[in-house]
């Protein structure tokens, strides 16, 4: 029976870290554990030496419950009451009570001991006297504990990103749990974390609005997201920052909670680069300044002795810098020798026995290979190049590393060609192909990604560490497969395809050039239609996402919003603008004054990007998110970022003023096309005027007479004339669109008279009498009527409509030249342009 249920769980075909199939009901199983139903939820048990941070933890695991719509549950630190079903929370070896339930064979928690990350949930029956059933959450370590607790969180619905992405967390009134032993295994990958970094102006903004700094307060925030995701790494925000002497409490609460903390590549011995500037004195120069240097590793040493933590051994130049030119290989390895000195000498303990890690970033990795080396316990992480693509990987005929290899990978770069802070723009294929190959080669120790303000990349995020948990049960035909598991967590099954989709195509489309490097010069106006064909390509992605957002449910278009459509919407503004910007000047080099309808559409989409901005910062969720898009994207002249947005130049043609009587409509393509309210003269009487009704009609405005109730009389003249320059002599047709105005005047019918160069006039009824064509009125919302005349000369030529009675309102002008195809709304207006 165990055999058989601990295959089940390793069948299990989720792609989200840490899910169990088959494991919650939203019903009464009684055969299983009916953890909380309309009268209680049971109560929640630890023992008095639990690890403090499995407590703080506790507590999150009964605010889940209540945000499914539970009872709230006792927590209870301390002996076992008798209750007829209790939740049992405890860590292997800190616990007791696990102890005894072992010892009766109840429990079994021998492939729990002496693991990393371990964990169990499992119904017992009859633990104890007056107990029925115990729900017993397990964990081979502190945080094998935590994440059997909000494993079994998000298997009850609650997202990792129910605060982060304001994802909501759908009701329920019961809540049991199936007879079985579920074992969540080891993660493949020992440390798997992020990095905030280039976290201004966005997150800091976001971060001193709403908690003053960058704190305890929020960090623990952050620290419950990495650990919902599975994470227990972190290399914290630095630009400005120093996470252990901002707030004493930041340290503190992380090694409570199983957050490992390290520091970045340049950051050596738990020194925040900005305590350098705080406290540091003389130049940042081992070989100058060594007195001074040793002390400062050793005050940051000593501050996180008793933490868990990774030491970032090693020296590059100050501020994420290179070292100076000529700095020899002897002197870093010295570096290193003398650090590992202090290392050992803080913590009473041997180097070797504190976890440490030499960072093979830029101009490092050239150290390496010109053979500098480490001690063999040290982890060497491995970098990409900054932009996803993995610059070394280990010898596979090589002796194994006794440290183990890490590696650290981008979705966030301040840099040349030029930065990426904005949007995401990290292709999960692309992640999991580079990743994949890391893995491959045995790079297991450490995964560490640089994440930037850590929104909006909660999706990339949500993949690396999921993959870090076990890079082994994916492949490349399971991908999209992941992306539609997480939209169904955030979203809902019945929108889960769709936002994946979206979510697939905008990172495709943002990977293959980044926002800030998107400009004009990007695609060719020329050759195969491509940037007009990418702009529609992401002009129609967005209305996607936008009828997606009008059809899901109101609870989850604040996540939706953050997620699918802002990206989504966002980006395709910017794709609009640039390709705007390209027709401006193409046109413009031409001397063509269509040039300037496309520079006032750059101008729309530049407006538009800072709505766009407004509406993320201060309305989704109510203004939560402030500052969190504050990001410059638009604007940029080399690799870094602007101080202050600047919209892409544009050209205006000067365009001489000439009133609509001097022009002329010209024939091409075979035909001559004119929107009836361009007419080149107009003529009414003393009571009698033309009026243009803006909007009106199929494509453009419709005019006609006013008022509406006064009758030509037979010596007026009221009429509209139009002046086309033809290429084409002989018989032509001209067809009359009007609206369609049916025979109120006694049926008698609607009369206009139409000749061209004050030729003989034909009288053309539009209603008077018809027999079965009101449907067709009725369907196309148009009369049309057809005259032929005769044009033998080309050159110019004036076509007049005078009206006979009121009520006509014409909307189209449609001359067959030999050349008119039939279409439902006719051809587009021809060329108007003065006369040569």
């Amino acid at each position: 029976m165990f055999f058989a249920l601990v295959l089940l769980l390793l069948s299990n075909k989720t792609l989200i870290a840490g899910g169990l199939d088959d494991l919650v009901l939203f019903e009464r199983n009684e055969a299983g554990f009916v953890l909380s139903d309309e009268a209680q939820t049971a109560p929640i048990f630890l023992g008095e030496s639990e690890y403090e941070g499995v407590k703080y933890v506790a507590n999150l695991f009964a605010e889940d419950l209540k945000r499914i719509g539970l009872a709230e549950p006792k927590l209870i630190i301390g002996d076992i009451s008798t209750e007829k079903n209790i939740v049992l929370i405890g860590t292997v070896g800190q616990n007791p009570v696990l102890d005894k339930l072992e010892k009766s064979g109840k429990l079994d928690l021998s492939d729990l001991r002496g693991q990393w990350e371990k964990s169990l949930v499992q119904v017992v029956e009859n633990p104890f006297p007056g107990v029925d059933k115990a729900l017993v959450l397990a964990g081979s370590d502190k945080r094998g504990t935590i994440y059997a607790m909000l494993n079994l969180s998000r298997d009850m619905g609650v997202s990792p990103w129910y605060w982060w992405a304001d994802v909501p967390v759908d009701q329920h009134s019961v809540v049991s749990i199936n007879v079985g032993r579920f074992v969540t295994e080891s993660p493949k990958v020992k440390y798997r974390g992020i990095f905030l970094n280039d976290e201004e102006p966005a997150l800091g903004g976001w971060v001193r609005e709403n908690f003053g700094d960058f704190n305890a307060k929020f960090y623990s925030h952050l620290f419950e997201l990495i650990l919902r995701l599975h994470g227990n790494y972190l290399w914290p925000a630095m630009w400005g920052k120093a996470f252990f002497d901002d707030d004493p409490e930041n340290g503190r609460l992380a090694d409570e909670l199983g957050i490992v903390i390290g520091t970045s590549h340049h950051e050596p011995l738990g020194r925040a680069h900005d305590e350098w500037r705080r406290y540091g004195s003389g130049p940042w120069d081992y070989s100058k300044n060594a007195k001074v240097l040793t002390a400062f590793w050793t005050k940051g040493m000593e501050r996180m002795k008793d933490f868990e933590t990774i030491v970032t051994v090693g020296m590059r130049g100050d501020g994420d810098e290179a070292m100076s030119e000529g700095t020899n290989i002897a002197l870093l390895e010295k570096i290193v020798r003398d650090q590992r000195k202090i290392i050992s000498k803080v913590t009473g303990k041997k180097a070797e026995d504190t976890p440490q890690m030499w960072a093979l970033y830029k101009e490092v990795q050239d150290y390496y290979d010109k053979g500098m080396r480490v001690p063999d316990d040290v982890t060497l992480l491995l970098c990409d190049d900054n932009w996803g693509d993995v610059r070394k990987l280990p010898n596979m005929d090589a002796p194994k590393h006794p440290g183990g290899y890490g590696m650290y990978y981008h979705f966030d770069y301040v840099g040349g060609p030029r930065n990426y802070k904005w949007m995401n723009v990290s292709q999960i294929q692309r992640v999991w192909e580079q990743m994949n190959l890391t893995y491959s080669h045995g790079v297991d120790r450490v995964w560490i990604v640089n994440v930037g303000d850590l929104k909006p990349m909660e999706y990339p995020i949500s993949f690396f560490l999921d993959m870090a948990w076990n890079p082994e049960q994916f492949n490349a035909q399971n991908l999209f497969q992941h992306t539609v598991d997480w939209c169904a967590e955030q979203f809902g099954e019945a929108y889960a395809e769709e936002s994946a989709r979206i979510i697939d195509l905008y990172t495709k489309y943002n990977h293959r050039v980044t926002p800030e490097l998107l400009d004009e010069n990007t695609f060719s106006l020329e050759n195969y239609n491509e940037f007009e064909r990418v702009r529609n390509d992401y002009r129609d992605l967005a209305m996607d996402a936008l009828r997606l957002y009008n059809l899901i449910p109101i609870e989850y278009k604040d996540a939706f919003d953050q997620l699918v459509l802002f990206p989504t919407n966002a980006s395709s503004n910017l794709y609009e603008m640039y390709y705007a910007v390209a027709k401006n000047h193409q046109l413009a080099e031409a001397n063509d004054p269509a040039a300037n309808n496309w520079a006032d559409e750059v101008q729309k989409c530049f407006d538009r990007d800072s709505l766009l901005t407004a509406h993320y910062n201060q309305q989704i969720a109510g203004g939560k998110w402030n500052h969190q898009m504050d990001q410059i994207r638009i604007g940029y002249t080399y690799w870094q970022q602007p101080e202050v947005r600047k919209m892409p130049e544009v050209f205006r043609v000067e365009v001489p003023e000439m009133p609509n009587s001097e022009k002329v409509f010209v024939e091409g393509d075979g035909y001559v096309s004119i929107e009836a309210s361009n007419f080149q003269q107009s003529k009414g009487s003393d009571k009698i005027h033309w009026n243009v009704i803006p909007g009106l009609g199929r494509t453009g405005s419709g005019i006609t007479t006013f008022p509406q109730n006064e009758y030509p009389a037979d010596t007026d003249s009221v009429y509209l004339k139009y002046a086309i320059r033809f290429n084409t002599t002989g018989k032509l047709d001209v067809h009359v669109l009007v609206s369609p105005s049916l025979n109120f005047n006694a049926n008698k019918g609607l009369r206009y008279a139409i000749s061209i160069d004050g030729g003989e006039e034909q009288i053309v009824n539009i209603n008077g009498e018809y027999r079965g064509e009101l449907g067709q009125w009725q369907a196309e919302r148009i009369i049309e009527k057809t005259t032929a005349h005769e044009i033998t000369t080309t050159g110019v030529h004036r076509l007049r409509i005078r009206l006979l009675e009121p009520g006509i309102v014409l909307q189209k002008i449609l001359i067959d030249c030999g050349g008119l195809k039939p279409s439902f709304l006719g051809a587009p207006q021809s060329e108007l342009k003065k006369p040569e």
